[in-house]
């Protein structure tokens, strides 16, 4: 008989160094690469392994993210599936989640419920395929309490990560550290460390023993990264899985072990240009793993106008359906549903979330575009830097971001 696996996808951080686009969202909920939602991307991993039995735990701002998940993750009731938004109720006393160990602490009732043999924790805010299968499959036959997800990255960048030290077997996590600046190098890759990839496998046993324990630590932040886990590691019960050794179905050399954290602005545009290339560093279009998401009865795109110089193209650019290229140019960028850019204008590099106008020769370079911002003919975005910071925001790397139906001075 198969073993019965419970899904928990963690989704109740406030994702503050995504402001402004977490004013009137939880993180989890941002839309990503024109179509997607990103708790779509862990979703979709899942559905797409089989595992249709899953609870998204949910805390800020949470509205945008449980309508989406409502509305497009339905399973078939028939053979008991699920995929549901669950938020913080409360049920150990009157206070929210008090860290993601303290949700799923709070949460028992679920596990209860499905008695499962092993328990997937999965963070919600990741860009990513994998198939989770091979991971389960890992963790069973280790016999491990937990089995975390490691990507390899170069030993220098360890102070960025959580990182996770290996025994010289290679599996048994000695010790796992949040980015030391004096990280040793892998058994088998001296330069390079494994950082955690927030995904966790655990023996439903060992979850709830070591959540219990948590609880009742009142020094501890109640984390599984920075909490459960190292207890576990502790115990010598804490596996390694290798990202490296996972095989995803229509994967391409170039996108094979694609995996980014979108916590910044920048990181986020820059996962979004990661899109765009003739051979995607992150490949959307592979038909044998899809992404999963809603699919509202917009036309497609539509490209008009070819007179002189009003001519409506896009290059190197995604373009969604319902938007409208009417004489301009859009390059290098990506372009949600129901946009309009009108004639003469220019567009470079910009991701233009869904009802975003841009005005006539207006200019917008570098830039994110929340849900319906208008940018008005004749402005210019991302040409003049410091007269941007002076209205909106503008990351470290030169990013313009306006926040959803934030104003656009002409």
């Amino acid at each position: 008989m198969a073993a019965k696996v419970l899904a928990i996808v963690l989704a109740g951080g406030e994702g503050k160094r995504l402001m402004p686009l977490t004013t009137d969202r939880a993180k989890p909920a941002v839309p990503f690469g024109g179509m997607y939602r990103m708790v779509d991307f862990v979703l979709s991993n899942l559905a797409n392994a089989g595992f249709l039995k899953i609870v998204v735990l949910t805390q800020y701002k949470s509205h945008s993210l449980d309508r989406h998940i409502t509305k497009t993750w339905r399973m078939s009731t028939l053979l008991g599936n699920y995929v549901t938004p669950v938020p913080a109720q409360q049920r150990r006393g009157p206070w929210w989640f008090a860290g993601s160990a303290d949700a799923i602490y709070q949460s028992f009732n679920l596990i209860n419920d499905e008695q499962p043999d092993y328990v997937i924790v999965f963070g919600a805010d990741h860009i990513y395929r994998m198939d989770p299968r091979q991971m389960v499959d890992d963790h069973i036959a280790s016999g491990a309490g937990v089995t975390v997800a490691g990507i390899r990255q170069p030993l220098p960048t360890a102070d960025q990560f959580g990182v996770i030290e290996v025994g010289e077997d290679g599996k048994r996590i000695r010790a796992f550290r949040e980015k030391p600046t004096d990280a040793v190098g892998l058994p088998d890759a001296p330069d390079e460390i494994y950082a955690s990839m927030g995904n966790y496998v655990f023996t439903t046993k060992a979850l709830c023993e070591a959540v219990e324990r948590d609880a009742a630590d009142k020094t501890s932040k109640h984390d599984m990264g920075g909490s459960i886990i190292p207890m576990l590691v502790e115990r010598g019960e804490a596996n390694v899985y290798d990202f490296k050794d996972n095989e995803v179905p229509g994967s391409t050399d170039r996108d094979r072990g694609y995996w980014r954290d979108v916590g910044t602005l920048d990181s986020f545009y820059d996962a979004h240009m990661d899109l765009i290339n003739v051979h995607p560093v992150f490949n959307l279009y592979n038909f044998d793993w899809p992404i999963y998401t809603e699919q509202p009865p917009y036309p497609p795109a539509k490209f008009v106008h070819a007179w002189g110089e009003r001519v409506g193209r896009a290059v190197s650019s995604m373009v969604s359906p319902g938007s409208v290229i009417s004489g301009s140019l859009v390059e290098n960028s990506i372009v949600a549903p129901k946009v309009k850019v009108h004639s003469w204008a220019h567009v470079d590099g910009a991701v233009l979330m869904e009802g975003v106008q841009i005005g006539r020769h207006a200019v917008v370079r570098r830039a994110i575009l929340d849900k319906n911002v208008h940018v008005p003919e004749g402005a210019e975005i991302g040409v003049d830097l410091e007269k941007d910071r002076q209205r909106y925001t503008v990351s470290d790397n030169g990013i313009v971001v306006i926040g959803k139906g934030q104003r656009v001075e002409p």
